[in-house]
């Protein structure tokens, strides 16, 4: 399916632009943990009429949008870029404009139900299987009571319908939440956001790939020494090789190669102005 893309600029509530880097061509916001969850929070309290974009992604975000320009631009037409992943952290210290920190997805959730369960904000979860969403209901409820779960949808795993995607959309609507957290898988789920923007009517919209898994603790994750030194796909592919072997083995050295010429070119083209 073809989208019509329009680059937009991320802007806080008061109209200045989050702070961004240049990384093979995507625009990976500088941001740390708490500046993101602080951001969301912004959003939600100083609502437009259309969604705040947000992606979560690393090296299978990045190396998708290398591969396909449309994707290159929905990305980068998101409101924040959070770098999931260590791969888009050292790229940036490559380059000598190094990022804050590494923002995994997972990370996001559980600080934002965190700042919820404090604050009284609501989701809305789409993604995912039932069995998952209900993991994830029962730890948000045990753990975050002030929490609000506005609502949790498992859609069919295949491709849906118009009329499908027009009922989810007016289900998430009728639930009024303070963020969308949609789980679809990487480019599906920014796609999906992207082509409902105009007619969902929620303050936040974040594409956070794999969390659900993780915050419902069905999925077990890296532990944090991993992560910090860019080996949490080892990980995912000795817990989960079905699911990941092809992006991990194939994808991520070619991402790498290309990453690493194109970042080196960069840095000496900016040495030599």
């Amino acid at each position: 399916m073809s989208l019509s893309l329009s680059p937009r600029r991320a802007q806080h509530a008061s109209g200045v632009s989050l702070p961004a880097i240049d990384i093979m061509g995507c625009r990976v916001n500088r941001v740390s943990l708490n500046d993101a969850v602080d951001q969301l929070e912004q959003w939600i309290c100083a609502p437009l009429e259309r969604v705040r974009f947000v992606v979560a992604t690393g090296f299978h975000g990045m190396w998708e949008a290398h591969r396909n320009a449309e994707f290159k631009r929905l990305l980068n037409g998101a409101d924040m870029f959070c770098p999931d992943g260590i791969a888009p952290v050292w790229l940036s210290r490559l380059q000598g404009e190094p990022l804050c920190g590494r923002i995994p997805g997972p990370d996001l959730l559980e600080a934002f139900v965190g700042r919820a369960h404090e604050k009284g904000y609501s989701s809305f979860f789409l993604g995912d299987s039932a069995e998952t969403l209900a993991a994830l209901e029962a730890r948000s409820q045990a753990e975050f009571p002030g929490h609000r779960i506005a609502g949790l949808l498992s859609p069919p795993f295949r491709a849906l319908t118009p009329q499908e995607n027009a009922q989810i959309v007016e289900t998430i609507n009728r639930s009024r939440p303070d963020v969308l957290w949609v789980a679809l898988g990487l480019p599906k789920q920014e796609r999906w956001i992207y082509e409902h923007l105009d007619r969902l009517r929620v303050p936040v919209a974040v594409a956070v790939g794999a969390a659900f898994g993780f915050f419902s603790r069905r999925v077990r994750r890296a532990p944090e020494w991993m992560g910090n030194y860019g080996l949490e796909w080892l990980w995912r592919l000795a817990t989960e090789p079905r699911k990941v072997w092809r992006r991990d083995i194939i994808d991520g050295p070619r991402f790498l190669a290309v990453a690493l010429r194109e970042t080196l070119r960069a840095r000496a083209s900016a040495r030599r102005q």
